[in-house]
């Protein structure tokens, strides 16, 4: 099966409740997956300092390999998580550094999927991802927020999952 689908795991803990999600969200192993936390890149910075991290051969192969990537992010502190969001303010070495890599995102496929411990996640959270994929060029999917009772995804959550995955 070719694989064209990405999810982009992006917490702090790598077996934890963002985990359960993907693999809920994979369970047909339709999707690759990459968690960010293993990968070395940096803060962006205007002088491209970073340029010799992994981001930039980890953006190479993402856009070599990937139609449709999804973002999956805890909640930390009513935004994406720190992982995440430095991976976004790397998405400017695309602008600037990298241009002719940042165009061949476009035409590309986006979504979103969260979580947190209740089904508590702000209005607005979506707007980073969403306002992201128009200045890029690229078609933005959808979202949905997953939450968990007794440990475990809840029900209306995987339901929301699927819907999200049938776009998808």
């Amino acid at each position: 099966m070719n694989k064209n689908k990405l999810i982009l795991q992006a917490s702090s803990n790598a077996k934890g409740n963002t985990y359960k999600i993907v693999t809920y969200l994979n369970q047909d192993n339709q999707f690759d997956i990459i968690d960010l936390s293993t990968k070395n890149i940096g803060h962006f910075n205007y002088n491209f300092e970073n340029a010799n991290d992994d981001f930039l051969p980890l953006m190479e192969e993402i856009i070599e390999k990937y139609d449709t990537i999804v973002f999956a992010t805890p909640v930390y502190w009513y935004s994406m998580s720190g992982i995440l969001k430095v991976f976004f303010d790397r998405l400017s070495d695309l602008l600037h550094y990298k241009k002719e890599l940042g165009r061949k995102l476009r035409g590309k496929k986006m979504a979103m999927i969260s979580n947190s411990g209740e089904n508590d996640r702000r209005d607005g959270f979506e707007m980073p991802f969403i306002e992201s994929a128009k200045y890029l060029g690229m078609e933005y999917l959808g979202d949905t927020h997953a939450f968990f009772t007794e440990n475990e995804i809840d029900n209306h959550a995987k339901h929301n999952i699927n819907t999200l995955k049938n776009k998808l």
